[in-house]
């Protein structure tokens, strides 16, 4: 009798459900918890009570149970590894200080102490071994007490300062539903799976802080200095709880068409002027939701500013955590899109982490039609936009052009893909944005009327309950009585959910993303470049770049020399497609490019300007990733490079006496492959080229390969390694080795005459002399000491050589530069070592291992980076006091430009592009 009372009591709590197949069944866990907050210590102490119903028609032996503080324990856990695997260090880098864990676990089952095991891969995750089996339709009592250290707020988790959140908080049992135990670690990308179930929560505290949480407050008893709070909610399946000693309470009621509800909004002072009209929003929010998906079942609902900026916002139960973000605006779509998740994230509660479309991607679609409805765009970035001139140039909306952008090069994909799958940005535009164009696909095939009678009929079947995505085409097939297999089945492909139309050409100034399904730009800019030789040039920039990116691409950037008076530039053309559908490339492209290297001045004061081109047909082939979230990027690529240059040549006329200047133009190529491999993630980021070079009478062959250590606290070592060899394939000559010299191994950065590509940028490429004669490039031994003051430098050789470079940064204790608030200058110490087939020769001019060290400037993340040499080998020693007569070290003192380092995969590792 006891029993059946007990589930007749269970089975009231459930709202009825309409149509439900009598196969159903789901768990409920009723919890009773107080918990006292610590805010000196960060700390809270805890005792929980759950009665759990096992309504499934298995019998269970034992409970998986999710202890998530423990996330937060070390940097073994599968959150320290995802945060890594997206770009973030933080976490990984934190002291114990920072960290958090539960603790002072202790179950009982009924009274009796029970035995607990270990999760064999995850330390979030605790199996409790009932001490009897807990039969069908039967419930047990479980209790412990627990004391969680709060981490800093890593991931919506924690404090900052004494600002508290404290979510997923407390010991909780897994979902044991029709397919199994849904045991999960916590992570940053993908949320929650949990069962339905009645909260009655005590929370203790310092009388000074406002707290938000979950449900009703029911009761507060203030005590000296302290006060509890007693707070209460039926059917839902987390509690969530805010509390901060600056919070401001706005409130107000609300009618729905059967109940009138409390509305909370709890924000700082400081942020009080933007968050005036927050109340108005949420009720927006409540009475849209109400009216297009179905009532708001609970008696309250908040909304809560974040003490972060950053992080956007957060759904729990009835209560939300916002970012504030620039605009009220934007606060409005945030909170909309945040108290929208009370729907399918608190009421319809799906299996998020396997199907996380089912709950980001619905809301999405109503995110959509509430901000078109209220502002004409769907497109929150595009709402507020200020300036008319990028408002022009920008997409109706953003997020879809860069989901067809990553559709078009096969990087994205399906909808139906578990959160943790994912790579970051497909997350964000697959299971959000293009899971909101599905729904709006689904809307359109069924018409609006029916959809939303679908989304209705949804919404009062599946409230309180575990729905699958079986379940909602089950029932979108019944609403509609059509057959949607071919609509459902585009949850699991790729690609595009719109058909390509033929565009037509359109010319715009600067650039546009406006458009761009019906539109192939063509855009023309102005242009503007400098040299030493060729002076300020000006001109016009004509290029077809946009988003989503064209399979054929050019630009153009035609240039007049104010100095040489000629006209210069460069251009490119390419042709890319994507041959299978995990986003390898193929691509062929040529590229030109004409400026001045030099200048002469002859005895008439004439002065003779000596350029060069060179045109720069390639191939390359860009693999696969197995993983879409690997950050790893591989590609080989071929290019033959034909360059023509103006030389200076002096002879003499014997029948004349006298000497005749002229300027030939030398004809040469080089043929070039190289196979990359490149990893820049956030923790010991790499990269490595194997290169293979063949001109008239040479082989050039050698590695380079950079490895990047990162320290605990901040900066790092970075680590490069090169090895060359250099071989004739004719007779080795004098000759062949001045025709040859450019394309010698050096130990010391290459000049600008030694770029035998001319692929770096170089202010001036061939001065011997002041401050543009000091650039040098990074390539070969890598060395930053200066020997170019002769012919002969020192190091370099048509043989072999290897050397390794150090460059590490400085601590910022005893770093000078750590007093300049703006973050562009960093100051770091280099260590080069070398050696070369020369030094091994009997009787050889140096010793066998050279050296330098000093210290560098790097600019704008190595953009711009100047070396001052300190210390080196006594040949270079030498070599200084022979050459430099006066300020030795000034003159010393070299810098690179790299423009290389501008690049989006250093920027986002992650980036498809």
């Amino acid at each position: 009798m006891k029993k059946i009372l007990l589930l007749i009591c269970f089975y009231s709590q459930l709202p009825a459900a309409k149509c439900q197949p009598s196969s159903y069944w789901q768990q409920q866990v009723n919890y009773t918890i107080d918990v006292s907050l610590n805010h000196a210590d960060k700390s809270l102490d805890g005792h929980v009570k759950m009665q759990y119903y096992n309504n499934s028609p298995d019998t269970l032996y034992f409970i998986w149970f999710h202890l998530w503080p423990n996330a937060y324990k070390n940097d073994k856990t599968a959150f320290s590894d995802q945060l890594l695997e997206n770009g973030r260090t933080d976490f990984y880098f934190s002291n114990n200080e920072r960290r958090g864990y539960i603790n002072r676990i202790d179950f009982k089952v009924n009274g009796i102490t029970s035995k607990t095991a270990d999760h064999p891969q995850q330390q979030d995750i605790i199996k409790l071994i009932l001490p009897s089996a807990l039969s069908p339709k039967t419930s047990i009592n479980i209790e412990t007490a627990f004391h969680v250290k709060l981490p800093d707020n890593f991931s919506r988790s924690g404090h900052i300062k004494e600002s508290f959140q404290i979510t997923q908080w407390y010991p909780k049992p897994a979902v044991y539903d029709k397919k199994g135990w849904h045991e999960m670690p916590y992570l940053d990308q993908g949320e929650f799976y949990s069962e339905f179930g009645n909260y009655d929560v005590s929370i203790s505290l310092d009388k000074k802080f406002v707290v938000a949480a979950t449900g009703v407050l029911k009761e507060e008893k203030d005590g000296e200095g302290s006060k509890t709070l007693h707070f209460q909610q039926d059917s839902v399946h987390d509690f969530a709880w805010f509390a901060d000693k600056d919070f401001l309470v706005g409130h107000d009621t609300l009618q729905l068409a059967s109940k009138i509800i409390d509305v909370y909004a709890y924000y700082h002072r400081s942020s009080e002027p933007l968050w005036k009209n927050a109340i108005n929003y949420i009720k927006s929010a409540i009475k849209t939701k109400s009216n297009w998906v179905g009532e708001y079942p609970y008696k309250t609902v908040s909304v809560v500013e974040s003490p972060s900026k950053s992080d956007g916002g957060m759904e729990y139960p009835t209560v939300t955590l916002v970012a504030t973000p620039s605009n009220e605006k934007e606060l409005d779509f945030l909170i909309y899109h945040e108290v929208g998740h009370n729907w399918f994230y608190g009421i319809l509660a799906s299996n998020e982490r396997a199907h996380p479309w089912m709950d980001e991607g619905m809301n999405t679609y109503y995110d959509n039609r509430y901000s078109l409805q209220q502002y004409g765009n769907t497109d929150p970035g595009a709402i507020a936009a200020n300036s008319s001139f990028i408002k022009n140039r920008m997409p109706d909306n953003l997020l879809h052009t860069l989901l067809q952008t990553v559709t078009a090069i096969k990087k994205d994909q399906p909808i139906e893909t578990p959160s943790e799958k994912f790579n970051l940005i497909n997350y964000n535009l697959v299971a959000y944005t293009k899971t909101g164009e599905w729904m709006k696909l689904l809307e359109t095939e069924l018409g609006l009327a029916t959809f939303d009678n679908l989304m209705h009929e949804y919404y009062n079947r599946w409230q309180f309950k575990h729905p699958y995505p079986e379940d909602f085409k089950s029932l979108a097939e019944e609403v509609s009585g059509k057959n949607l297999d071919h609509i459902f089945g585009l949850l699991n492909t790729k690609g595009s959910l719109q058909k390509p139309v033929k565009k037509d050409i359109r010319v715009a100034a600067f650039f546009s993303m406006k458009n761009t399904d019906n539109h192939n730009y063509i855009f023309i800019a102005p242009a503007i470049g400098y040299n030493f030789y060729d002076k300020f040039m000006i001109g016009a920039l004509l290029h077809n770049y946009t988003l989503p990116l064209t399979k054929f691409q050019f630009l153009i950037t035609p240039l007049y020399a104010t100095g040489s008076k000629k006209i210069n530039g460069l251009g490119r053309m390419s042709y890319s497609w994507y041959p299978g559908s995990k986003g390898q490339k193929a691509e062929i492209s040529i590229a030109a490019s004409k400026f001045t290297a030099d200048d002469f001045t002859d005895s008439t004061n004439s002065k003779n300007y000596l350029q060069f081109n060179k045109i720069v047909p390639s191939i390359k082939y860009v693999f696969a990733n197995k993983d879409p979230k690997s950050t790893v990027r591989k590609f080989i690529q071929w290019k033959t490079i034909l360059i023509n240059e103006t030389s200076l040549m002096f002879t003499r006329d014997t029948t004349r006496q006298i000497d005749v200047i002229t300027y030939p133009v030398n004809h040469r190529y080089l043929n070039q492959l190289q196979f990359v491999i490149e990893n820049y993630r956030k923790l010991y980021p790499y990269n490595a080229t194997l290169q293979a070079e063949q001109g008239d009478g040479f082989l050039r062959f050698n590695f380079t390969g950079n490895y990047y250590f990162n320290y605990a606290h901040s900066g790092g070592l970075d680590l490069r390694f090169f090895a060359g060899k250099f071989i004739y394939t004719g007779d080795q000559t004098y000759l062949t080795q001045f025709q040859t010299d450019q394309y010698h191994l050096n130990m010391t950065g290459p000049k600008g005459y030694e770029d035998y590509t001319y692929s770096n940028y170089f202010v001036g490429r061939n001065e011997f002399e002041k401050f543009s004669s000091q650039q040098i490039m990074i390539r070969d031994g890598g060395f930053k000491v200066r020997t170019d003051y002769l012919s002969n430098k020192i190091g370099k050789t048509d043989n072999w050589l290897t050397a390794l470079n150090f460059t590490t940064t400085i601590p910022k204790e005893i770093n000078p530069l750590e007093l300049i608030p703006v973050n562009i200058i960093r100051l770091k110490v280099f260590v080069d070592v070398g050696t070369y087939a020369e030094a091994w020769k009997k009787d050889a001019a140096t010793g066998r291992f050279l050296y330098d060290a000093g210290l560098q400037l790097s600019l704008f993340n190595n953009l711009v980076t100047i070396y001052a040499p300190l210390l080196y080998s006594k040949v270079y020693k030498d070599y200084i006091k022979s050459t430099i007569t006066e300020k030795r070290f000034v003159r010393n003192i070299s810098f690179s430009i790299d423009l290389q380092q501008i690049s989006l995969k250093r920027l986002f590792p992650q980036s498809p592009f």
